[in-house]
């Protein structure tokens, strides 16, 4: 073949070439411009990138008490020091500000891996970092179509955002190992620090750690030796990019990272606490996934020092020994709020996690008889009103179960003070007969009881005695009832939630349910039990206080819940097997140790608090200077709580029909032809002028009793016998201390 011939064949072969690598380079621009139209940068945004765990706060608003879900704190990048800004442009992209938002070299060598089926090596810019981690729809599998996705949204993005918009999302968005996602977590994580206050050195680590999160997360040996090596490298691309000078490098030494930090696990009171937030927020429409990855900032209403020192109180005040069987409850409300500053969930969250405060409800016992005095007061009777205190007192309907009071003790008619004082059992289911005991249930769901725990008991005459079962919040809160002047305002453990720039306070300006003089009365009997009844072992000896014990059947629970102006508490003892409550080898009532945990607890929570006055009652005319002298109990109280011992004892008794009321009534009873004498001495020391002795309906005449009270002076009176033929017994006068057993 001629040389002719050859050059012509060359010729057409190069043309045939040049025409092919046309052909192919116009279609390959045809295939990017169709894969350029039909790839938008996506609508959303990965919810495993953006989300941020929740932060739990105590009550300050400042002390964490917990980081629930994603752990991600997103922040500004003006919030970010400088040197972390730079570290992480030299590590993973020193031409970030530069380029397009792709880096051709490194995309062709991740394709060519791609294709080959070899390990994908780096080479991705910081911005197709960002595009794969942020937004929806790109998948993590090492695909040819999804690196071209990711290459088709990194340019637009390049286009459309500005760099420092793309390093922000970045940094938010990467993991660097130890659980941490962003580098707020981060900081934390390895330096204990927030990131605006990281060093130079600090922040070259971190950028470091992003090539290998898993390794370099708590690096020892041959791993350490790699994390230096990497994080010098980062230091020298520094220097190389001018963010640091060469004299600058050679200061900046490697940091000391702090120890990973043990997985949370809630134990002690920190579990009672998070299930409880946990559940109010639930209540409150907040689910489980718009907590651990909503990025809210929920402050609680949790007092740290409060809850340590209800821990204080129970463990320091029982004794070594007390059997693990015996649960102990406390529960802080403040009547002001209706905010739950403190409670004792139990000895280990990790050992139980049903807590005894907000979850375990027991019967009320005595301290229920707070909720009958104000049905009482609220329908008509007054602090002077006499209700019937012998023993046992029958209702027609169910005559033969008979309600004993305490011991079996008889103490004639009594006004509302001393029913309270002595917690006379009898006394109460007065109350109930005469105002109904539809209004004692309402009375109780006013405070807030929950009816469902009302309503299996509410046609039992012994519901004033508390035979329905309540929890240590609930009961708290009813009776910062009384403490915040007949306001009601429900229980709650969370003080606000902020998301993102919302702030949700979460307030209760309550519910005037009671009157202020019934809520006035009420607080004034509850005194008397604490300055001279069964509650003394309660008293501050600084400041007022109103609270009431109860002891269930066989002390299956004992309680006491008292308050002051500022503060309501409830402190109760049980068991779950609801056999007696036994401690140190004795039987308890709540006179005892719950009325000893109450004031160890109230000491401390109320220091440096001003002491405050509660209000006068409506008849202050009738305090009392009683016979019933407060004895001296060292400060003690009442070893025996003798006052309250089995005061719901009595099985539930159907409410009384139709049939007489057995007990007297506030007037005269003139079938008892009582003869007093020239003066009846009320049992509130003031003496009346000129009444009748009363007689009682068993036949005896009742004695009529005068002292020097406010009424004037009382005589001896002496009662003549009733018409049951019994002898009456002779009242004396005794300067306003009087017997109450006529």
């Amino acid at each position: 073949m001629s040389q002719v011939g050859k050059g012509s064949r060359g010729r057409r072969v190069l043309r045939a070439a040049i025409i092919t690598f046309g052909v192919g380079f116009v279609a390959m621009i045809g295939l990017f411009a169709v894969a350029w139209a039909m790839t938008p940068i996506p609508d959303s945004t990965q919810s495993a990138a953006t989300a941020q765990g929740s932060v739990i706060y105590y009550r300050d608003g400042k002390t964490v008490l917990a980081k629930q879900g994603v752990n991600r704190r997103n922040v500004q990048l003006k919030d970010v020091p400088k040197g972390l800004r730079d570290a992480v442009i030299a590590a993973e992209n020193r031409s970030f500000y530069e380029d397009s938002g792709v880096s051709l070299k490194g995309t062709a060598r991740a394709m060519w891996s791609t294709v080959t089926g070899k390990q994908l090596q780096g080479g991705s810019t910081i911005t197709q970092q960002m595009v794969r981690n942020y937004y929806s729809g790109l998948s993590q599998e090492r695909s040819a179509v999804r690196k071209l996705k990711e290459i088709m949204i990194s340019l637009k993005v390049d286009r459309s955002e500005s760099k420092d918009w793309v390093l922000e999302q970045y940094l938010n968005t990467i993991y660097f190992g130890r659980g941490a996602n962003g580098v707020q977590a981060a900081a934390d994580a390895y330096f204990r620090k927030d990131v605006g206050k990281l060093t130079v050195a600090e922040g070259a680590y971190l950028a470091a750690v992003i090539q290998q999160p898993s390794r370099f997360a708590d690096p020892k040996g041959a791993d350490l030796t790699a994390a230096k090596q990497r994080w010098q490298w980062v230091i020298d691309g520094m220097v190389q990019t001018g963010a640091l000078t060469p004299a600058e490098a050679a200061k900046v030494k490697f940091p000391v990272l702090k120890e990973p930090k043990a997985v949370f696990t809630p134990e002690g009171q920190e579990g009672y606490m998070l299930d409880q937030i946990m559940a109010e927020l639930r209540k409150r429409g907040y689910t489980d996934e718009m907590v651990n990855q909503g990025g809210l900032k929920i402050i609680s209403t949790f007092d740290k020092k409060l809850m340590e020192t209800a821990e204080q109180a129970v463990t320091s005040v029982l004794p070594e020994g007390t059997s693990p069987k015996v649960r102990t409850g406390l529960a802080a409300v403040d009547p002001a709020t209706g905010e739950v500053l403190a409670f004792y969930g139990g000895r280990s969250y990790k050992a139980n996690k049903f807590d005894n405060s907000f979850s375990a409800e027991v019967q009320a016992g005595s301290t229920f008889k707070a909720y009958a005095l104000a049905a009482g007061l609220e329908n008509g009777l007054k602090l002077g009103t006499r209700v019937y205190g012998n023993s046992p007192m029958r209702v027609a309907s169910d005559p033969g179960h008979p309600i004993p009071n305490s011991g079996g003790a008889s103490y004639g008619q009594v006004n509302l003070i001393t029913a309270m004082r002595h917690s006379v059992n009898t006394a109460f289911v007065d109350i109930g007969q005469r105002v109904g005991l539809e209004k004692v249930a309402e009375a109780a769901e006013d405070a807030g009881i929950p009816v469902d725990q009302i309503t299996p008991h509410e046609d039992a005459a012994t519901l004033p005695l508390g035979v329905s079962s309540v929890s240590a919040v609930q009961n708290a809160a009813g009776f910062a009832t009384f403490a915040a002047n007949g306001v009601h305002r429900s229980p709650h453990v969370i003080r606000s939630i902020i998301d993102g720039d919302e702030r949700i306070r979460i307030t209760d300006k309550g519910q005037q349910v009671f009157s202020e003089t019934t809520a006035a009365d009420v607080t004034y009997t509850l005194t008397q039990v604490v300055t001279g009844g069964t509650g003394t072992a309660a008293r501050l000896y600084d400041r007022p206080v109103a609270g009431k014990t109860g002891t269930t059947d066989k002390s299956a629970s004992a309680w006491f819940t008292g308050y002051t102006p500022q503060l309501s508490v409830a402190v109760n003892m049980f068991r779950d097997d609801n056999k007696p409550v036994v401690v140190g080898g004795s039987v308890q009532y709540g006179g005892q140790y719950p009325a000893q945990i109450w004031r160890a607890f109230m000491t401390e929570a109320m220091e440096g608090k001003p002491v405050k006055q509660f209000p006068k009652p409506s008849d202050y005319g009738y305090a009392p200077s009683t016979g019933d002298r407060p004895y001296n109990d060292g400060g003690y109280g009442n070893y025996g709580d003798y006052g309250d011992q089995g005061d719901t004892a009595p099985p539930a008794t159907p409410e009384q029909t139709a049939a007489p009321d057995p007990g007297p009534t506030t007037a005269p009873d003139p079938d008892g032809n009582g003869n007093g004498g020239d003066g009846t001495g009320n049992d509130d020391g003031t003496g009346g002028d000129g009444n009748d002795g009363t007689g009682n309906d068993d036949g005896t005449g009742g004695g009529g009793t005068g002292g020097d009270g406010n009424g004037g002076t009382g005589n001896d009176g002496t009662g003549g016998d009733g018409n049951g033929g019994g002898s009456g017994n002779d009242g004396t006068g005794d300067g306003g201390n009087v017997n109450t057993n006529g």
